[in-house]
């Protein structure tokens, strides 16, 4: 399918570049670029006129005020270097390209969310990693962005500009994606968290990668790894197993790791730091392999870099196991067998995943945040020449905006807000099975609006929302007071409370009274609708919905309704939740209510 779309900024996390060579650029069978685009291709180290195509349709960069020992890291045009700005980009747009894997693992057909969508990259953030940058840069980009024409802004990247400038592009038509972070799973890290973007959190998906652990008893262990055969593998062969304690220099110091598999363990709650150590102590001891065992967390990407020796992660608890046989063992021993793919029914997902920010929003209370969640764990997808895994908030921010280009080709005529609502009002809250979705963390839990906003993206479902809640773009600046004077884009205190903005959530951080809030739907769906109201109010409140029925028609298309939310007690409390949800026949509008029910302004809470 051409878009009618044709257009999707790849403005990626830290906007390191892209990798034009990467088959997932490919522009073939791709038409001329069409004339509405007005964008450039900026010339620079390593890229010339030639990288950009009929799929990587425009190239900027912006180095004003960068740092020079990040930009000696990179290349000063819009290739990137790290690696970061190609998956995320291929995740959006990426062409169909077929038999990809890591080195095995997770093989099969790599294609973006709009694999059909052209490209834009507005190369704003440098150096490794996520990069750096500044407000100047990412706010230069934007506006470049909004000329060139793009039609959706794909920002896997944290709060440089405090979305105002993503305030400009929505009032210009543009939809705007965000990342919500990688700081969970607290709560109030949450980031990007203006009403006017879609913020997005991270899921895990239905795929594992087991790695078995057959110890000298014949106990079979699994867990999880990204192993595979390389050049230093000596295959999968019993070796002798001793303990290494946290495997820091000092605990290695003395012990005799050499063509062994070593056994360590994490004593703290954030096990990637301590990995990467291990696995360094062990690789420079000449050890053969390697048992990790930690809180469960989601590091498994960082085995890659195991660099083909036999390594695997387990959580405590079977380390433990590992440990007692050990201590049974007169001369313990342990073989380690490559991982396996492993996707389907069997897995329990999709699940938030630990690393995802949690709401609710500091800046904005009164507007439930993250958005919505998408699959953004142990993601393959291209980096530079090949393919590997990568996990963050950046992964799951790609898929929705891919999904959001194929919206608008569907409903070109959908305002940004227009869009968000049919994301939002169709997600899941429960597995295939009916399972509700879990927020991963210490302990597991139930998932809330803190945790995935709306629930978990449905693609299929959006594109038939039957209801949408739309924005006029401008009725943000009588809830945010927002202006746009150069150089600086400036919101001030709000002069309404935001829970009246027509969003598809209602947020009430100080529920003392009853409050009325109310909202407006428009029928997108077949033209004689009747929907009815069905309420989970949240615990100690009580909502009431006026009118509970809508009826819809040919030339009565749109319907305003009250939503009366009274607290049952008086109570410094903490926030619970709820739902409204809009039923016709099968066809469900569901969004979140977050309340907390307050006595004074403000409250230390603290026990």
């Amino acid at each position: 399918m051409v878009l009618a779309c044709p257009y999707i900024s790849c403005y990626m996390m830290g906007a390191l570049g892209i990798w034009p060579e990467s088959r997932s650029f490919s522009d073939e069978g791709y038409g001329p670029v069409p004339s509405r685009w007005k964008g450039v291709c900026q010339v620079g180290e390593g890229w010339g006129s030639n990288n950009c195509s009929r799929k990587i349709i425009g190239a900027r960069f912006y180095s004003a005020g960068v740092a020079e020992e990040d930009l000696e890291i990179d290349y000063l045009s819009p290739r990137g270097a790290s690696g970061h700005g190609t998956h995320t980009a291929s995740t959006a747009a990426g062409s169909v390209v077929e038999a990809v894997s890591f080195y095995g693992l997770a093989a099969g057909t790599a294609r973006g969310g709009a694999p059909r969508a052209r490209i834009a990259v507005y190369k704003a953030l440098w150096g490794r990693g996520a990069g750096t940058g500044n407000t100047a840069t990412l706010l230069a980009a934007i506006d470049d962005a909004i000329h060139d024409g793009v039609d959706v802004l794909s920002l896997s990247l944290v709060g440089v500009e405090n979305t105002f400038g993503a305030l400009h592009a929505v009032q210009k038509g543009i939809a705007v994606v965000y990342a919500a972070g990688n700081s969970g799973p607290a709560s109030q890290t949450v980031r990007n968290t203006a009403p006017w973007v879609l913020t997005v959190a991270a899921s895990q998906i239905d795929r594992s990668f087991p790695t078995t652990v057959t110890l000298g008893n014949k106990q079979q262990i699994v867990g999880q790894s990204l192993y595979y055969y390389g050049k230093n593998s000596t295959g999968s062969s019993f070796k002798p197993l001793v303990h290494g304690g946290l495997c820091t220099a000092d605990s290695l110091n003395g012990t005799e790791v050499r063509g062994r598999v070593v056994l360590c363990a994490s004593d703290i709650e954030s096990p990637l730091a301590p990995f990467l150590d291990a696995l360094t102590n062990v690789l420079d001891a000449g050890a053969s392999g390697l048992i990790f065992g930690e809180y469960t967390k989601h590091i498994i990407d960082a085995t890659a870099d195991c660099r083909g020796i036999a390594c695997v992660l387990v959580d405590s608890t079977t380390a433990l196991q590992i440990d007692r046989y050990m201590s049974d063992a007169s001369s313990p021993v342990a073989m380690i067998e490559p991982a396996r793919t492993i996707t389907g029914k069997e897995a329990l997902a999709p699940t938030i995943a630990e690393l995802s920010s949690r709401g609710p929003s500091i800046e904005y209370p009164e507007v439930i945040k993250p958005d919505i969640a998408a699959p953004g764990a142990s993601i393959l997808a291209a980096v530079k020449d090949a393919y590997g895994f990568k996990s963050g908030t950046s992964m799951a921010t790609p898929h929705v905006s891919g999904i959001v280009a194929l919206l608008k080709a569907l409903h070109p005529n959908w305002s940004p807000a227009a869009l968000k609502s049919a994301i939002m009002t169709t997600a899941s809250v429960t597995d295939e099975r009916g399972m509700p979705i879990l927020a991963q963390g210490l302990p597991r839990k139930i998932a809330d609006p803190f945790d995935y906003g709306a629930g978990h993206i449905n693609p299929n479902r959006a594109a038939d929302p039957g209801l949408i809640y739309d924005i006029e773009p401008n009725d943000y600046n009588k809830f945010f007071r927002c202006s746009f004077r150069k150089p600086i884009q400036r919101c001030n205190a709000t002069t309404l409370p935001g829970y009246h903005l027509n969003l598809p959530s209602i947020s009430i951080p100080d529920l003392r009274r009853p409050i009325i809030v109310s909202r407006t739907v428009t029928n997108v769906g077949e033209a004689d609708a009747v929907y009815h109201a069905a309420i989970e109010s949240p615990a100690g409140v009580k909502i009431d919905v006026e009118p509970s029925v809508l009826v819809f028609n040919a030339t009565n298309k749109v319907a305003t309704f009250q939503v009366n939310l009274s607290p049952l007690w008086r109570l410094q409390g903490d926030y619970t939740f709820g739902s409204l949800t809009w039923y016709n026949g099968p066809k469900t509008v569901r969004i979140p209510i977050a309340v907390r029910m307050t006595v004074y302004d403000f409250y230390a809470d603290v026990a």
